[in-house]
């Protein structure tokens, strides 16, 4: 895909289009195509985040892992979905788990040059934490919804 249709449908399908056109090309400088089989792990809970994606094609799955057997599904994402937000937060360590359901390309954008970018420019700055901040509170409300759900046996008021 050729990049003023990629900019074109990141910002008419995505979270991000929040961003006017020059800050969304700037955050594509720092973006590139990567690949999951089925099963593959994009992170894993506590590791190092310096990322966030944007799915174009497959199903993820983002988790809370248990302590003991099966981890709680929060969502399955799907195409022009936003995938991650502690990359903009210390100590940038990810809150959940994403692993491919399907064959998964996505776009992963740098956070760390993301961040430096954020910092030169304020107005961008604030505007990707207000998107991300969006992110995080529907990630958390799905992520409440669903363990509410597995916590509580069947019958149970």
């Amino acid at each position: 895909m050729e990049s003023s249709a990629l900019l074109h449908d990141l910002r008419s399908r995505t979270l991000l289009s929040a961003l006017n056109a020059e800050q969304l090309a700037r955050l594509l400088r720092h973006a590139r195509e990567v690949q999951l089989a089925p099963d593959g792990v994009l992170f894993l809970q506590d590791q190092a985040a310096d990322a966030f994606y944007v799915v174009r094609e497959g199903r993820v799955k983002i988790c809370v892992p248990a302590i003991n057997g099966p981890g709680v599904e929060v969502q399955t994402l799907g195409p022009w979905d936003v995938i991650g937000w502690s990359w903009l937060i210390p100590p940038y360590r990810w809150a959940f788990e994403a692993k491919a359901l399907t064959p998964v390309t996505l776009l992963r954008f740098d956070g760390k040059a993301i961040l430096q970018e954020c910092e030169q420019d304020p107005a961008l700055g604030y505007a990707v934490m207000k998107m991300f901040a969006t992110l995080m509170s529907e990630r958390l409300h799905a992520a409440r919804l669903r363990m509410m759900a597995s916590w509580a046996p069947p019958g149970w008021a």
